[in-house]
């Protein structure tokens, strides 16, 4: 490593650490409410090992406090009640779901932030906040799409376009990127006024077609069933395609599932394409889809909320191929470009995509403004694009490019440990920077290839039991922790195994903490009783296997 990717690599420790100065503007915040929270929340993940149900105790009065109090006095209870008995996602050893340690300036800015308490729908409201939320879109917008720098000068703060819309989160970019695909698709032609002023029966029945549907994987996010459900296409047309070897869409299933569409006279409004699956950060294989929904003549959007900032690594840019071919594509800044949660957006490759839904009021969003609410299905929203600015200005795009790439080789460093270890199984190796692996026991991984399909699928019965109670184990312990999903895998046929699920983007994890996780999962396996059994029952179905085999 070279003396300057060695400083900047410090420097990034430092601003994911809390500053040790007493007299520091966020030192003060935090001992003023908390304690130095920030730097607590970096250390434990639990604080009290108290149940959920002990602990919803402490919340079960319904009535509103009829005298005020002391804010001395709710401090005590923010400090008792809340932080010592909140999930610290911010520990180096919390490597379990897509949350992870804070930048600290994020604290100070946060707290601006809502002293100003900007209303981002309406200009009167947030008069530097809008263009600086514009700016940020373009961006964003730029790292995907590359455009030169007279497209953002002309669109960059035009009144009656935009680049894209911030949002709450994935699941409302992911909304509105169908939304404007569906409007689009149903726009105003001839007689017919629209599928926002006729609906969704008059927009069948002007375009010839019984129904409109949705292509995605099966790895597509949760959030896609909500879509299809508040743009009335309908969960059953959301078309869920089955994954390959390396959980990415297979590109010969989808197009029998087209072609399964059209016999039924079911058009598709849009296909879309993952860049960072959600269960082991897979990317589908964009620049395929891109072709595909340009022949079939729909909507190509990238589902990229946690992938997307592969996008400022030179190395792994290329993961993402494609992904400037899209109409739309999701980005979450809660994800990997590490601000507080409740800031997503979607940008759009044509600045005129916005105004399918474009709306407005006599009152506020006139015709002409430059407020952005006449372009977002929310409408009050806080000032978040601040926090996006201060990241992409205080870590740089080189910051990011070195942020992505020590999560990618951190989880390929992990995914090494667990393939030395004999006691562990990968199940999905990290294309970006998640794995998927589970406890498999070196002498039951030797018996394993050996046994029929239903006698394996007993014993995976089996080790789902141990992987589920390990995980449970080891997050109420509060030491380290990972999550748990169920996935298939190929070398076991076509059935389910649940397995340890790993994010590796914290830049405070280290090597030693990952093989602390390991050890720590080892020893439960040794020492709970609710795991032994699981390894006796196995010990039993196989030796009862053997014996019938030698009675036959």
């Amino acid at each position: 490593m070279t003396e300057t990717a060695l400083a900047n690599l410090k420097t990034l420790y430092r601003i994911f650490t809390v500053p040790e100065a007493p007299d520091s503007t966020l030192g003060k915040i935090d001992q003023a409410i908390t304690g130095n929270v920030a730097e607590f929340l970096q250390k434990h993940i639990v604080a009290l090992e108290r149940s959920l149900e002990d602990i919803e105790k402490d919340f079960s009065c319904a009535a509103v406090p009829e005298d005020p109090t002391f804010v001395s006095e709710y401090t005590k209870f923010v400090k008792e009640k809340l932080v010592a008995q909140s999930v610290h996602t911010a520990a180096p050893g919390f490597v379990g779901h897509m949350t992870s340690a804070l930048p600290y300036f994020m604290l100070p800015l946060s707290r601006i932030m809502t002293a100003l308490n900007q209303n981002l729908v309406k200009v009167e409201t947030s008069k530097a906040f809008t263009p600086l939320e514009r700016q940020v879109l373009a961006m964003l917008h730029n790292l995907i799409y590359r455009q030169d720098n007279s497209f953002y000068q002309r669109w960059i703060h035009d009144s009656d376009h935009a680049l894209g819309a911030f949002c709450s989160g994935g699941t409302i970019a992911n909304t509105t990127a169908f939304w404007v695909a569906r409007n689009r698709l149903c726009a105003p032609s001839g007689e017919f006024r629209g599928i926002a002023q006729e609906g969704l029966f008059k927009a069948l029945q002007h375009l010839g077609c019984e129904g409109l549907a949705i292509l995605a994987s099966r790895r597509a996010h949760y959030s896609l069933g909500k879509a299809a459900d508040l743009l009335a296409i309908g969960r059953d047309n959301l078309v869920l395609i089955d994954t390959d070897d390396h959980n990415r869409i297979d590109m010969r299933a989808l197009r029998e599932e087209y072609r399964k569409l059209c016999d039924r006279n079911i058009r598709p409004l849009g296909l879309l394409g993952i860049a960072g699956t959600t269960e082991t950060g897979h990317v589908d294989p964009l620049e395929q889809l891109a072709d595909f929904a340009e022949e079939i003549g729909c909507h190509f959007h990238v589902d990229a909320a946690w992938g997307g900032p592969t996008l400022f690594s030179d190395t792994h840019r290329s993961l993402l191929a494609g992904i400037e071919r899209a109409d739309s594509v999701t980005i979450d800044a809660h994800k990997q470009l590490y601000v507080p949660m409740g800031a997503g957006m979607v940008l759009f490759k044509d600045p005129h995509a916005l105004t399918a839904i474009e709306h407005h009021a006599n009152y506020i969003l006139r015709h002409g403004s430059k407020d952005l609410g006449s372009h977002t299905l929310e409408g009050s929203r806080p000032g978040k694009a601040l926090l996006v600015h201060a990241g992409l200005s205080i870590i740089g795009r080189k910051g990011y490019e070195l942020l992505i790439d020590l999560g990618i080789e951190k989880a390929r460093c992990f995914a090494e440990l667990i393939n030395q270890h004999p006691d562990f199984e990968l199940i999905s190796a990290p294309e970006l920077n998640i794995l998927t692996y589970r406890y498999h026991p070196a002498w039951l991984q030797a018996l394993m290839p050996g046994l029929d399909l239903e006698l394996q699928q007993q014993v995976n019965r089996h080790l789902d039991a141990l992987t589920q109670a390990v995980q449970k184990i080891q997050r109420e312990a509060g030491k380290t922790f990972v999550s748990r999903t169920r996935l298939r895998c190929s070398r076991y046929g076509s059935e389910q195994v649940t397995v340890f699920r790993s994010v590796l983007a914290n830049p405070l994890t280290t090597v030693d903490i990952l093989n602390t996780v390991l050890a720590e999962q080892c020893a439960i396996v040794s020492a709970e009783p609710e795991a032994q059994e699981q390894l006796q029952a196995i010990e039993t179905l196989l030796a009862g296997s053997k014996d019938s085999a030698t009675a036959q």
